[in-house]
């Protein structure tokens, strides 16, 4: 393709179809797009439907019109709850499914070279490890996007060392004891505090094996991008440059998406625009807006964990024995242990015997936050940037661009 069809850098953005990366992937997908790069954003059937389903995705991109959701299929039926007591499920599908279905799309479908609009560069979801070999096979350069917590992500890099030192797999007697193996966390990590599927009895489950096989690939891109800030986790973030030397600290993401959208002068016609996989419930609103200031507790176990009703009931009763107001998301599907005993212990903690501790260090963590996404001198703000110029500079070296 000549030089003069060119335009901007092809970025194809691939989250893991669940709600957090699916999140992230869309606020990164709408700031490359506000700096007039070309965006396609690749989600399975199942979870774009789910989008233009409960949120107003499709007129929002809309305002963009070097920016096209592209869809793929996951390998599960339709009626597949893909909750997370079926991760494996997911697994299998991605492998056996939509694997071999994304290399055809790179190599001979409508975004490889053949195509009138090729990808010149890919940012990647860190599970999908098998993206780097596809990517280089294309010629098109690759960045792999951890939307985990980098902490999370760091002890994922020293899974090995962690097996190497006999520290996994742990049994359960060994919760409480501090972990050696992760550096910059011995005085408080402690085996509690890991990964869950760390506490495997068997190092062949393909969990771990999976883990083993993304920290492996992943220093093979041309860098990694990362959702926290030089300010919030700079001692994390040096450990993780010493095994990925080239990595993009530009959050708290949705902390720099609604700045970078207010410099821009772009309204949304949301105050703030949902990427919700399911139907937002905002009856409870009414009633938030009248309880005190730094009074309710928000509960929620995340878009993939799934908890059995005896362990639903102890946090309930657990959270309602402390006496304090709080306020429960619960998503479809929902039905992490603890008796109800630990949680009203938990929640008295939090709310009155460390509650100027926690929020002393809520209210440092939002002025961290503030700072890493200033126009002058935040580190997320200048790391966006240059990811934006890398991104230029690496897709001039694309077939897309020869």
């Amino acid at each position: 393709m000549g030089k003069d069809k060119v335009i901007s850098p092809h970025v194809l953005l691939f989250p893991l179809p669940l709600q957090g990366p699916v999140n992230c992937m869309l606020k990164l997908a709408e700031l490359l797009a506000i700096n007039g790069l070309h965006v396609t954003f690749l989600n399975t059937d199942y979870i774009q439907n789910c989008l233009l389903k409960h949120t107003h995705v499709q007129s929002r991109f809309e305002d963009y019109p070097e920016f096209r959701f592209e869809t793929i299929a996951d390998g599960l039926s339709e009626d597949h709850p893909r909750t997370g007591d079926k991760f494996i499920d997911i697994v299998i599908g991605i492998e056996k499914v939509m694997k071999p279905n994304f290399v055809e799309m790179l190599t001979n479908g409508k975004l490889s070279s053949k195509s009138s609009s090729p990808v010149s560069f890919m940012i990647a979801d860190g599970f999908y490890s098998f993206a780097i070999d596809i990517a280089k096979g294309a010629g098109v350069p690759l960045m792999y996007f951890d939307t985990i917590s980098p902490c999370s992500l760091w002890t994922f890099f020293c899974l090995p060392r962690l097996i190497e030192l006999g520290e996994v797999p742990f049994k359960e007697e060994d919760y409480d004891r501090k972990v050696k193996g992760v550096a910059e966390s011995e005085n408080f990590l402690r085996y509690r505090d890991l990964p869950s599927f760390f506490r495997t009895s068997d190092l062949n489950e393909r969990i771990i094996q999976l883990i083993l096989q993304e920290v492996k690939e992943i220093p093979r891109s041309e860098g990694m991008i990362l959702n926290t800030s030089e300010h919030i986790d700079g001692p994390i973030i040096s450990q993780l440059s010493t095994i990925c030397p080239n990595t993009y600290p530009i959050g708290p993401l949705h902390a720099l998406h609604k700045s970078i959208l207010h410099s821009a002068q772009i309204a949304s016609p949301l105050a703030s625009p949902s990427n919700s996989l399911w139907e937002d419930d905002k009856s409870c609103m009414t009633w938030l807006d009248a309880q005190p200031q730094k009074s309710v507790i928000y509960v929620s176990i995340g878009s993939l964990a799934v908890m059995k009703v005896d362990q639903v009931m102890e946090l309930w009763h657990g959270i309602v024995n402390s006496g304090k107001r709080f306020l429960w998301s619960q998503r479809p599907g929902s039905l992490d242990d603890h008796d109800r005993v630990t949680i009203e212990k938990a929640v008295r903690e939090i709310m009155e015997d460390k509650k100027d501790e926690f929020q002393s260090s809520a209210s440092m963590m939002a002025k961290l936050a503030t700072q890493s996404i200033a126009d002058q001198g935040g580190s997320s703000r200048y790391n966006f940037n240059r990811l934006v110029e890398d991104i230029r500079m690496m897709s001039l070296r694309t077939p897309a661009h020869d």
